[in-house]
């Protein structure tokens, strides 16, 4: 039997691909889409579980003095953008902080699968995406993070989290 993989999708959200999004992260984002689409089709073709997290705030949300106003619950931002649209019985948590393990689920749906592997997709490389790849790394995960999957609004910031979640967290970048 192969290993257990599990993908983490996480915030392709119309707020942060697309260009009139409140958080639109530029064409690093857009570029990213196909190549988490092709994953995403050889996971489900596999069986792997697929889990995507996703803002889903409030709208009054405290995060909203740090940044503007983005992917407010139950919107059009907040929604999973078309092409990677999750289908039945695919996991779909939402977060109201940068870590997907903060009042979430997570946790507990990676305890009971249990993957060999756990690959990390998605935005924004800095925030998001770089604080989640903490939390698996400090459950002993074996992080799997393809360079060409995640993306970020600011260059710098992404090169750094790459950087960090290798030499620090131990993911190893594909």
């Amino acid at each position: 039997m192969g290993k257990r993989k599990t993908l983490i999708i996480t915030d392709m959200l119309n707020d942060f691909i697309r260009k009139e999004g409140a958080l639109y992260c530029g064409t690093s984002a857009e570029k990213i889409i196909d190549k988490i689409r092709i994953r995403l089709a050889d996971f489900r073709e596999k069986g792997d579980l697929v889990i995507y997290l996703k803002d889903a705030h409030a709208e009054n949300d405290k995060e909203f003095e740090k940044f503007p106003k983005h992917c407010v619950k139950d919107t059009w931002g907040n929604r999973v953008i078309e092409e990677l649209k999750p289908v039945e019985n695919e996991t779909v948590i939402e977060k109201q902080r940068y870590s997907g393990f903060y009042n979430t689920d997570l946790d507990n749906i990676l305890a009971q699968y249990s993957p060999d592997e756990v690959y990390l997709t998605g935005v924004c490389t800095s925030i998001c995406v770089m604080d989640t790849a903490g939390g698996l790394a400090n459950r002993d995960y074996n992080v799997i993070i393809p360079e060409t999957e995640i993306a970020d609004f600011d260059p710098e910031m992404h090169y750094f989290s790459i950087k960090r979640m290798k030499n620090i967290y131990g993911a190893q970048i594909i």
